[in-house]
C-alpha cells in the first residue's frame, strides 16, 4: 500500500476502506507518512467530502492512535457532553454538579481555550486552589463516591488529531465536516463515555456561522458516535449572542454559582436544562425528557445542585467559600460602566466580537504561550430582545489595565440598538440518528 495511490484514489472521489484509512493516520502518526503527503490528503479530502462510512473509519483510527480511557470502573453510564463552542459558555460549570446530584456519573474530561475566554478548565482554575489535573485513580475514584469530577485531558489522548490539526491550520482545510467531525468524536471516544451529548453551536460566535454547516455538522458525529457504539444526540444552539450574560473567566463561574442558586440568565437555565435532560435520559435516569427537566429543576430549587458543586471544589482542593464570598475571588482594578447611547431595544449582539473585546482585556489568549487574568472581562446588562433607556448601563467593563478605549468602541459598535423588539432563538434543532 502506498500513501501516493490513496491521495490519488480520494483525490478522484473513490471511497477508501478502514484498512486504506489505518494505513494513513498510522503512518502519519508514526512519522512514515511526512507532512507534505498529509496535507495533500487533507486537501483531497477538502474538496471530495468523505462518506459516514469513511469519517467514522477516521475517527476511531485517530481514536485508537493514542490512549484510550478506561472508565469501565465507573458506577452507571456515563454520559460526555462536548460543545464546538461559543462565547460565554459556561453550561458544564453548571451541568456537572445538576446532573450529578441526580445520580447521573459525570467523568468529564475538559480542555484549556485559545480564543475569547478560557476553557472549561481555565475557568475552573479561577477558582483558588482548584486542581484541575487529578490522578486517573483519583479521579474514578471521586466520580464513584460523590459523582461528579472534571480535570484537563489526561494522557495521549489521540495524537493522531493533534498532528493533523496543526498541519490543518496551515493548510487552509480546518473548515472540512469530515476532519471537523473526526477530530472533535475521535477525543470524545478516546475519552471513554458511554454516550454523548453534543452542543453544535450556529452564529457569527460559533465556529459554524450558518445553520446548514451546523447540522451537517451535528448530524454527521451522532452518525459517528452511533456508529462507534456510543449512542449518540446533539442539539443546535444558537451563538449569535453570547450565552449567559458573563464573558471573562471568573465572571463566568460567578454566574455559574448564580444559576445554580436559581438565579442564573434565562438563556443559559434554558440551554443547561435542554442538555442535562438529555444526559439524564442517556443515563437511564429518567424515560422521558419532561421528567429529566423535572429532576433537574426540583435539584436546582432545593439547592442539591449547589451543595454538590461545593463538594466536586472541595474534592478538587478548591476554596469552596467562594459560592459565599465572591470577593475571594479578587477584583479587576478598573470597573467601568458602558452608557447606552439611545433608546429603544437591542436587536443585535455580535457574539464573536464581544468575545474578542473579553480577549483583549486579558480574558483569553491570543496563542498558547499567552496567560490568562481571570479577573476581566465584560458582563452584559441587557440582551437581545430587551428594552434600553438612554444613559442605562449596556455592559460592564472589568479591567487590570488602560486604556480601554478601544474595548469600549468595539463593543458600541457590536451591540446594535432598534425600534422593534425581536424574540431570539436559543434552541435551532434537536439530531438524535
Amino acid at each position: 500500500m502506498r500513501m501516493v495511490d490513496l491521495i490519488e484514489k480520494k483525490k478522484n472521489g473513490v471511497n477508501l476502506s478502514k484498512n486504506e484509512i489505518e494505513f494513513i493516520i498510522g503512518g502519519y502518526t508514526e512519522g512514515s507518512i511526512p507532512d507534505y503527503q498529509m496535507s495533500a490528503f487533507l486537501m483531497s479530502v477538502y474538496f471530495q467530502d468523505m462518506t459516514d462510512e469513511e469519517i467514522t473509519y477516521l475517527t476511531l483510527a485517530m481514536a485508537n492512535s493514542g490512549d484510550m480511557i478506561d472508565l469501565s470502573s465507573i458506577h452507571g453510564i456515563k454520559v460526555d457532553k462536548h460543545s464546538t463552542g461559543g462565547v460565554g459558555d459556561t453550561t458544564t460549570i453548571v451541568l456537572a454538579p445538576l446532573v450529578a446530584s441526580v445520580g447521573v456519573p459525570v467523568a468529564k474530561m475538559s480542555g484549556r481555550g485559545l480564543g475569547h475566554t478560557g476553557g472549561t478548565i481555565d475557568k475552573l482554575e479561577a477558582i483558588p486552589d482548584f486542581q484541575v489535573e487529578i490522578p486517573n485513580e483519583r479521579f474514578i475514584q471521586l466520580v464513584n463516591e460523590t459523582k461528579v469530577a472534571v480535570t484537563g485531558q489526561s494522557g495521549d489522548l489521540a495524537p493522531a488529531d493533534k498532528k493533523m490539526y496543526a498541519l490543518r491550520d496551515v493548510t487552509a482545510t480546518v473548515d472540512s465536516i469530515p476532519l471537523i467531525a473526526s477530530s472533535i468524536m475521535s477525543k470524545k471516544i478516546a475519552s471513554g463515555a458511554d454516550a454523548i451529548v453534543l452542543d453544535v453551536t450556529t452564529g457569527e460566535g460559533a465556529f459554524m456561522k450558518n445553520l446548514e454547516d451546523a447540522k451537517r455538522l451535528a448530524q454527521t458525529m451522532v452518525s459517528i458516535g452511533n456508529l462507534a457504539g456510543r449512542k449518540t444526540m446533539a442539539v443546535i444552539s444558537d451563538m449569535s449572542q453570547p450565552l449567559g450574560n458573563a464573558v471573562g473567566n471568573t465572571l463566568e463561574i460567578i454566574e455559574a454559582i448564580e444559576t445554580l442558586k436559581g438565579r442564573g440568565p434565562k438563556d443559559l437555565k434554558e440551554m443547561v436544562y435542554v442538555l442535562g435532560s438529555q444526559m439524564v435520559v442517556l443515563a437511564g435516569k429518567a424515560a422521558s425528557l419532561d421528567e429529566a427537566k423535572i429532576l433537574l429543576e426540583d435539584a436546582l430549587a432545593s439547592g442539591k445542585a449547589l451543595e454538590k458543586f461545593r463538594e466536586m471544589i472541595t474534592n478538587q482542593g478548591g476554596d469552596a467559600a467562594v459560592i459565599d464570598d465572591y470577593s475571594r475571588f479578587g477584583n479587576a482594578k478598573f470597573v467601568i460602566d458602558l452608557p447606552a447611547k439611545a433608546s429603544g431595544y437591542v436587536h443585535h449582539i455580535h457574539a464573536e466580537n464581544v468575545g474578542i473585546a473579553a480577549m483583549l482585556l486579558g480574558a483569553g489568549r491570543q496563542t498558547k504561550e499567552d496567560s490568562i487574568d481571570y479577573n476581566v472581562g465584560v458582563v452584559l446588562h441587557k440582551k437581545v430582545g430587551e428594552a434600553v433607556a438612554t444613559g442605562e448601563s449596556l455592559v460592564t467593563i472589568y479591567a487590570n489595565t488602560e486604556p480601554i478605549d478601544e474595548v469600549k468602541e468595539m463593543l458600541y459598535q457590536n451591540i446594535a440598538i432598534g425600534d422593534k423588539a425581536v424574540e431570539p432563538v436559543l434552541i435551532r434543532g434537536i439530531i438524535t440518528e
